[in-house]
C-alpha cells in the first residue's frame, strides 16, 4: 500500500481523536504540553493497536466485532458527551477533565475513538497488507493531531469558558451519532 493512501487513512482515523482531545482540552487550564502529551501518546498508542488487534483477528473478529462496534462507540461517546453537557449547564464541575476524569474515563475515550481502526486491521489483514508501517503512521498521526487538539483545546476553553465545554459534549455526541448513522445508512 502506499504511503500517501496510508497517511490519508491515518488522518481520517485521527479526526474523530482530534475532535475528542478539543473536547477535552476546553478544561486543561495548566501542564497544557504534559497533558497534549498524554492524551496523544494514550489516543495515538489505541489507535495504532487497535489496527493490530483486527489484523490478527482477521475476518473473524469482523463478523462480531463489525456489527456491534459502531453502537459501542455511540454509546461510550454520548454518555461521556451527555454528562459533559449536564455539568457544564448546572455548573456541577467540568466537561470531560483530561486533569481530573481519571482514568477510566481517558480509557473508554481513546477505546471509542480507534473502533474504526480496529476494522481498518481488518481490512489490512484480508488484503493481505503488511502492518508495521501503517500502524506507526496512524500511531504518529493521532499522537500529532491529538496533541494539538488539547493544546487548541485549551486556548478556546480559555476564551470562552463553559460555553465551548458544552460545545466539546454536543460534538463528542454528534461523533458517536455520526459513527451510528453511517453503520445504518451505509
Amino acid at each position: 500500500m502506499e504511503f500517501v493512501t496510508v497517511l490519508l487513512i491515518a488522518a481520517g482515523l485521527a479526526m474523530d481523536a482530534f475532535a475528542v482531545s478539543i473536547s477535552g482540552g476546553t478544561t486543561v487550564r495548566e501542564d497544557r504540553v504534559r497533558w497534549a502529551l498524554i492524551i496523544g501518546g494514550l489516543f495515538g498508542g489505541f489507535q495504532a493497536a487497535m489496527p493490530v488487534l483486527g489484523w490478527l483477528g482477521g475476518v473473524n473478529l469482523a463478523s462480531f466485532v463489525g456489527a456491534y462496534a459502531p453502537w459501542i462507540a455511540f454509546i461510550l461517546l454520548a454518555l461521556i458527551g451527555g454528562r459533559m453537557v449536564i455539568e457544564a449547564v448546572l455548573e456541577k464541575g467540568e466537561s470531560v477533565q483530561f486533569t481530573t476524569g481519571g482514568i477510566a474515563t481517558l480509557l473508554l475515550l481513546a477505546i471509542a475513538t480507534s473502533i474504526d481502526a480496529l476494522a481498518v486491521g481488518i481490512t489490512f489483514a484480508v488484503l493481505d497488507t503488511p502492518i508495521l508501517w501503517p500502524v506507526v503512521t496512524i500511531g504518529l498521526v493521532t499522537f500529532a493531531l491529538s496533541a494539538a487538539g488539547v493544546l487548541v483545546g485549551s486556548s478556546f476553553g480559555r476564551i470562552f469558558g463553559r460555553k465551548v465545554e458544552i460545545l466539546g459534549g454536543v460534538i463528542l455526541i454528534g461523533i458517536g451519532l455520526r459513527i451510528l448513522l453511517d453503520h445504518l445508512l451505509f
